[in-house]
């Protein structure tokens, strides 16, 4: 069977209708199921052969996400987890051994920087980081023991791009496993495993569920690795819910409609932004002054639904803005229906040192705006009252 349209796939892939004759999924809240005979429970533990054993594991609504996120993204199989950052860290701990290094670009999430730090080398697990910018230095930072190159692109905030396909001929050169953070720009706009990923990893809090109402995380990738990450996963127990698998599951239906109005008036805040006296510099993948704008039109179909600015006048003028937006939601998350500005440098990067931030380009001014699908008309009034 040929596969279908991205929109098509996202919309039709869903479990086996059952005997109610239900168009719509249902939910299976169930956390175990029942077998047939004690030969069926011995093959289904044996893996054997296929079908639900315990939720931990499987669950019809976290397989029908998994099948939806794989053909959209390109994937052979797939994990679920309980929030973004344990997919992150699964993806990571499940292929790695004590002695390991990582290859990781230094603009990533802030978490994400802390396990690297903070979590990993617990267990002799260590890393170096490599600026996105200077691509012929990535090979000074390869060891012996290097195993992973672990990217995140757009990064979260400084919205900085990583070559795929110059980092897949990077990773094959090395032999390093290749894993993709590709929250900010969903399958929809960049699809990683066809310039090379081994991996990718997603917060499902975010665009994926895009309307901020449930917490989860999915890897999907290569079937030789997502099999490692399934035995680490069903044992250390980061399980998605039923009920946020489905949630996310039926927002993937409503993703590139959304996906087409956060990117519309994201883009059309930047341009707005630029021309601001407030404002000292607008980043935006696809602003022509963004340093990887050719970049960006080459992988990415549209921009993505943020924005990072800096406001002349640093942190008290930044908190300012913040203070006096009307509508504006003033929260740490994004993906959202509703347009959110957020000061990472004293919420989601507030670990990192003032020179950790410095190096990935969060100032104290910068703001970032994660765009939802309000009427661009009053996101502009609101974000023009609180600037000026």
């Amino acid at each position: 069977m040929p596969k279908n349209r991205f929109e098509t796939d996202a919309i039709r892939t869903q479990v086996n209708r059952g005997a109610e004759r239900e168009h719509s999924v249902p939910l299976y809240m169930t956390s175990s199921y029942v077998f047939e005979s004690a030969e069926q429970a011995r093959a289904l533990f044996a893996n054997e052969i296929e079908g639900n054993v315990y939720s931990r594991y499987s669950n019809p609504n976290t397989d029908e996400f998994i099948r939806k996120m794989c053909l959209l993204e390109n994937a052979e199989s797939g994990v679920t987890t309980a929030s973004g950052m344990s997919a992150v860290f699964t993806s990571i701990a499940a292929l790695l051994n004590s002695g390991d290094h990582i290859v990781a670009s230094r603009s990533l999430f802030g978490s994400t920087i802390q396990v690297l730090e903070k979590i990993l080398p617990r267990w002799d697990i260590t890393h170096t980081f490599i600026d996105v910018n200077q691509p012929d230095t990535w090979d000074e930072a390869v060891r012996p023991n290097s195993k992973m190159l672990f990217l995140e692109t757009p990064s979260n905030p400084g919205l900085d791009l990583i070559d795929l396909e110059a980092a897949g001929h990077f990773a094959k050169k090395h032999n390093l496993i290749i894993n993709v953070d590709n929250c900010f720009a969903t399958p929809y706009l960049q699809q990683p495993m066809l310039y090379g990923a081994d991996i990718v990893v997603h917060s499902a809090t975010k665009f994926i569920d895009g309307q901020g109402r449930a917490i989860g995380g999915i890897i999907v990738g290569k079937n030789e690795y997502i099999e490692e990450i399934k035995f680490f996963a069903r044992h250390t127990g980061p399980a998605l819910s039923p009920f946020n698998a489905w949630l996310f599951s039926k927002s993937l239906e409503t993703l590139p409609v959304r996906m087409e109005r956060h990117c519309d008036n994201a883009e059309a805040l930047a341009r707005w932004l630029q021309d601001h006296p407030q404002v000292e510099w607008v980043k935006y993948p696809h602003l022509e002054s963004h340093p990887q704008y050719e970049l960006a039109k080459k992988q990415m179909k549209h921009g993505g639904g943020v924005v990072s600015f800096e406001i002349k006048g640093g942190y008290e003028k930044a908190k300012n803005f913040l203070d006096k937006l009307n509508m504006i939601s003033r929260s740490a998350n994004l993906g959202d229906t509703r347009t959110i500005a957020t000061h990472p440098a004293s919420t989601t990067h507030s670990k990192l040192t003032d020179e950790d931030r410095a190096k990935v380009g969060i100032k104290p001014g910068m703001v970032r705006i994660a765009v939802g699908l309000e009427a661009f008309e009053d996101i502009i009034e609101d974000v023009e009252g609180a600037i000026s």
